[in-house]
């Protein structure tokens, strides 16, 4: 049996990106002695593999006595979304992101809304591919002014992830996470160096409901939201999925956004989401016109936590902001275009001056509600 083998964590750029279906060389590995390949460093599920063997997220595996990548460079498809779908709406407002995924996840949510990208076991569903700077000179020249690592969680796919970002950044487009924070902290640090924004999924507020339905853990995730408000500089939104009987109760909402309040201040934008039946949690949706708009008013009241986003139904409403109770946009339609806009081009209230938390810059953009399905290379054949 090989002993225990560790590569460099350089993060040093690679030069041409693996061939899809290829493996790519792990920032950090770890071997034992005893048969099985040491924790994940990555993920607190911290799998141990036997050779050839896949972790829960799929695209991990036991090659050689490494942990490698198998999906570097592939991806289950390419879309220009607008940035309010991520959801992020305190981030250059109006503007078009670049939005794709890989597959698999290092969680395992019962009410996943795209499980058929996370809970995918096929390599079938990554369709696509592209190498970093592909994927930075695509998003130029399609005007979006930011890359979303989306669909699924980039934490599994960290080296790709943070490959396209400091691709992206040396041509001036922004890179965005769109994770449940569910990561370690020696690589937690590394990944959000890399990042100018991120939407966390705050599942719920227990470590019962974690445990329970998404098999994982609560505090972890609590520990990335502390770490991003307090020792970097991205930018980042919570979102919670209010699932009827599960996650939605006062008490729980109470706490979620005390906690918030307490340990984040008042300017981290809080998304409340409504459920829709998805894999195997098929427990009937909330009344649309109603859920979850109730529980977030009322913590509104109590706590004054930032700013509390309604998300689906897809209807128009203003967002307050600032203390004068302005609205500082009125959105239309389905909630993805922008209409009356009343910031200031560095962010500020027109009316009352005081500054809204987030990052703007100039005004706001015009991309609108659409989606723009993208094909970046055509699928490689299996081998």
């Amino acid at each position: 049996m090989r002993g225990a083998a560790r590569c460099e964590a350089s993060w040093s750029r690679h030069g041409e990106f693996p061939a899809p279906g290829g493996v790519h060389p792990p920032h950090e590995v770890v071997a034992s002695a005893a048969g099985r390949a040491g924790p994940v460093r990555r993920l607190p599920r911290a799998c141990k593999l036997h050779e050839g063997q896949q972790g829960l997220c799929f695209v991990r595996m036991r090659r050689d006595d490494q942990i490698v990548l198998t999906t570097y460079g592939r991806s289950s498809g390419f879309c220009v979304d607008p940035i309010k779908k991520k959801p992020l709406n305190h981030f250059l407002p109006g503007s078009a992101v670049l939005s794709f995924g890989t597959a698999g996840c290092n969680l395992a949510c019962r009410f996943c809304q795209n499980w058929d990208i996370s809970k995918s076991r096929e390599i079938d569903t990554l369709a696509d591919a592209a190498g970093p700077e592909d994927l930075a000179r695509a998003a130029v020249a399609l005007g979006c002014r930011s890359v979303a690592f989306t669909y699924n969680d980039p934490v599994i796919f960290m080296e790709y992830a943070v490959d396209v970002a400091q691709a992206c950044s040396e041509v001036g487009v922004k890179a965005v996470a769109v994770t449940a924070g569910y990561i370690r902290p020696e690589p937690r640090v590394e990944f959000y160096r890399h990042m100018d924004a991120a939407n966390v999924d705050l599942k719920g507020f227990t470590e019962d409901f974690y445990r329970r339905i998404c098999a994982g853990r609560l505090q972890p995730v609590l520990e990335t939201l502390e770490y991003l408000k307090h020792e970097t500089r991205v930018w980042f939104e919570i979102t919670n999925l209010q699932i009827p009987g599960a996650n939605d109760t006062d008490a729980e909402i109470d706490a979620m956004t005390g906690w918030m309040v307490e340990h984040l201040g008042p300017d981290v934008p809080m998304h409340f989401t409504a459920f829709h039946p998805r894999l195997e949690d098929a427990r009937p949706s909330p009344d649309p016109a109603g859920h979850p708009d109730q529980g977030s008013r009322d913590s509104h009241r109590e706590w004054g936590p930032p700013r509390l986003h309604r998300q689906r139904p897809r209807r128009g409403g203003r967002q307050h902001l600032v203390p004068c109770l302005w609205p500082a946009a009125d959105r239309a339609g389905q909630g993805y275009q922008l209409g009356a806009w009343n910031l200031t081009e560095d962010g500020c209230c027109r009316h009352c001056g005081t500054r809204c938390a987030g990052r703007f810059e100039g005004p706001p953009e015009g991309w609108g509600p659409h989606r723009l399905p993208v094909v970046l290379h055509q699928p490689h054949p299996q081998r």
